[in-house]
């Protein structure tokens, strides 16, 4: 069975968007071995300089780096990556297991993004919008979406 994981920085504050993930989690059980591993953020100050922003992207894109295993395909969720509608981003997962990779990473940066050596080891860069959302609210929509492509493959009723 696919291992599919969201790798994010920072933990989900708001109780209602905990028990969305919660949700799409359980719905995820018997078709993927699903989690989301939280990673705390930098700490910044209030007004971080360019240098502090590159550092905090470094040490938070190092641990990130450690939690990828060669292995992975590893898919690194930044507003330059490429979109895709539902039915292609299905079809994306199904080729991963068909070309026998058993792990799937979703990487969610901090609020200032990841760092450029994450997006280099990323298979793929992909992109929800060129619209910008809370990164709390970004990791429900991926839950969703993982789901639906989930769905779309098992041909059930959910994705209309």
């Amino acid at each position: 069975m696919l291992s599919v994981t969201i790798l994010a920085v920072g933990k989900l504050k708001e109780g209602y968007l905990r028990d969305a993930c919660r949700e799409y989690a359980k719905r995820l059980q018997g078709s993927c071995k699903f989690h989301i591993e939280e990673l705390n953020e930098y700490r910044l100050p209030e007004n971080p300089s360019p240098a502090q922003i590159t550092l905090g992207l470094e040490k938070e894109g190092q641990e990130i780096l450690q939690r990828c295993p060669s292995g992975a395909y590893v898919a690194a969720m930044c507003i330059e990556g490429k979109m895709l509608d539902s039915v292609a981003f299905s079809k994306v997962i199904s080729q991963v297991a068909v070309q026998g990779k058993s792990q799937v990473i979703f990487v969610i940066g901090g609020s200032f993004g990841l760092w450029e050596r994450v997006k280099e080891r990323a298979d793929l860069r992909l992109s929800m919008s060129p619209m910008t959302f809370p990164h709390q609210l970004a990791r429900v929509m991926l839950c969703e979406q993982i789901y639906r492509a989930f769905s779309i493959a098992a041909g059930t009723r959910y994705h209309k």
